[in-house]
């Protein structure tokens, strides 16, 4: 019986390990998340358009070739609505 307690204080011990550096990464992440919040204040204050601003981030996070397709997609699109 030893042997399955010993098992079972390992695995718990391990496991609250794991929820212990989950509790404080999000922790961590909600710092974060506030940070960013006060950046896009201290950006909007100095007159900066943060709507523009994610959107641009956004766009540095992907592929440059999947921005050209999407956006001669959006350009034939509009072309044919008489928006261009």
């Amino acid at each position: 019986m030893s042997d399955v307690n010993d098992a079972y204080n390992v695995t718990a011990d391990e496991l609250r390990q794991f929820i212990e550096r989950y509790e404080q990464l999000e922790a961590e992440k909600k710092d974060v998340t506030e940070q960013q919040k006060e950046l896009m204040a201290e950006a909007k204050g100095r007159g900066s358009d943060t709507k523009v601003m994610k959107k641009v981030v956004a766009l540095r996070k992907r592929k440059p070739d999947d921005i050209a397709e999407e956006e001669a997609v959006l350009d034939m699109y509009k072309a044919a609505l008489g928006m261009a």
